[in-house]
């Protein structure tokens, strides 16, 4: 949507909204909104003629954000880095800063939220290069613009985007208009300058982005730092990205010493032989997870609880009623808690089969060996659906000491060292895994496994 602008017809003035007066020349009727006049000279051309333009991206040497934005930071782009309070966004902001300044960039942090003295703490007890890192504690907009006009760095990080304020324009600071104004003031410096400037942003209650949604079109690059304040995993994902594909996460572990990368990430090898316990592996970018997926099933006190804990709450229901419908497991009178080890994020339809079967390990009371894991998405008609990766998944589960995974019929694979066997349906998997003579509610179990 394009904004309106203002312009006094008597000195030129603009103004970022109508006004009887104008506030340069004090005419009186004089300002109106300003008409684009296209150029006559304005050339078209065919697609295929266009010139390719080669954009390199300077490297941040932390290999796991390199891995999410496709090589590093572009010189002239815009970053948006947000996430939770407390999730290490400025932290990671932080690292970029310091290793491009050892690298002899020089770099620039805008600091609105914070004073130099507790930028300075932060970044001796992390260890970064703090001497030679420009700081500007500020929250004034056009004192950060005239900054990086003047310095012309090769990296500008804002922290925060919402602390900044634009003194032509009314409303406080991180309200809608102000987060806009300052943001496009900032993007067109950037790009005026050939400057990399990464905008540091909150989230609301909601865990979106605070401020307009217009925010995420003026920039090249959206990251999302997600993870659980109470545990040390973080992930850094790439929503939008013009100068490369999306999708692909980093993985770090929020220390006392800063974020730590987590190149081989994944639940912890260990030998927990319990009930409702079962292997799975999740797909995120082009990195597969091995993931273990924890249930609990009980009976209920009162009215049946459904907890699901880094795993997703529509397909644990989903799970659930497949296992009623389709399978004869009852569990309406349950307690049902689920949750993944070690905090990895277990959402995606591949783990449903591992989500089931531990399900139905919690309520039979029986174990699932721990050298055996399960793969697909199960549908409404309790068939396992084919999923992407599977040899990625496959081979990771390998590594984490599984001899067998059941996948969807489709999906066989040949990975060496592991025995992969292709089921069509769920009630298959449970009758493959499940020990003779497990009965819940009205779900038994007969034939051999």
């Amino acid at each position: 949507m394009r904004v309106p602008q203002y312009v006094c017809t008597a000195c030129g003035a603009r103004a970022p909204k109508w006004t009887g007066q104008c506030a340069t020349c004090r005419s009186w009727n004089t300002v109106g909104e300003a008409v684009a006049v296209p150029s006559d000279d304005t050339e078209v051309i065919r697609l295929a003629d266009a010139a390719l333009e080669d954009v390199p991206a300077g490297p941040t040497d932390i290999a796991e954000l390199d891995r999410v934005l496709g090589g590093g930071l572009v010189a002239g782009s815009t970053t948006l880095l947000f996430g939770e309070p407390g999730v290490g966004k400025s932290t990671l902001a932080l690292a970029i800063l310091s290793n491009l300044s050892r690298r002899g960039t020089d770099v620039l942090l805008v600091a609105s939220e914070e004073s130099a003295g507790q930028v300075a703490r932060r970044a001796r007890r992390i260890g970064a290069a703090a001497g030679e890192i420009a700081v500007v504690a500020t929250t004034e907009a056009a004192v950060a613009e005239e900054a990086m006009r003047r310095r012309r760095p090769g990296l500008v990080v804002v922290d925060s985007v919402s602390a900044l304020r634009d003194e032509g324009l009314g409303g406080a600071a991180g309200s809608p208009a102000q987060v806009r104004a300052v943001a496009e003031r900032l993007c067109q410096e950037a790009k005026r300058s050939s400057v990399a400037l990464v905008l540091v942003g909150h989230v609301t209650k909601d865990g979106d982005l605070a401020g307009p949604r217009a925010l995420e079109h003026l920039v090249d690059t959206v990251l999302r730092v997600e993870g659980d304040r109470h545990g040390t995993l973080r992930v850094v994902r790439a929503l939008k990205h013009r100068f490369g594909p999306t999708g692909e996460v980093g993985l770090f572990a929020l220390t006392d010493r800063g974020l730590v990368e987590l190149p081989d990430a994944g639940a912890p090898v260990s030998d927990l032989a319990e009930p409702g316990v079962v292997w799975g592996a999740a797909s995120d970018g082009s990195r597969a997870l091995a993931v273990e997926l924890q249930t609990l099933v009980v009976a209920a006190s009162a009215a049946p609880r459904r907890v699901a804990h880094q795993v997703s709450a529509q397909r644990l229901a989903l799970m659930l009623a497949v296992l009623e419908a389709r399978c004869g497991w009852d569990l309406r009178t349950r307690d049902v808690f689920a949750a993944s080890a070690g905090g990895l994020p277990a959402g995606e339809p591949g783990v449903d089969a591992a989500l089931a079967l531990a399900l139905a390990s919690g309520a039979g009371g029986f174990v699932v060996p721990r050298d055996v894991a399960a793969i697909g998405e199960v549908g409404l008609a309790g068939e396992l659906r084919s999923v992407g990766g599977i040899d990625r998944r496959v081979a990771e589960l390998r590594r984490r000491g599984v001899t067998t995974v059941y996948v969807p019929a489709s999906d066989v694979a040949e990975v060496p060292g592991v025995r992969t066997v292709g089921v069509a349906r769920l009630s298959d998997l449970l009758a493959a895994v499940t020990p003779v003579g497990t009965q819940v509610g009205s779900g038994r179990i007969d034939s051999p496994h």
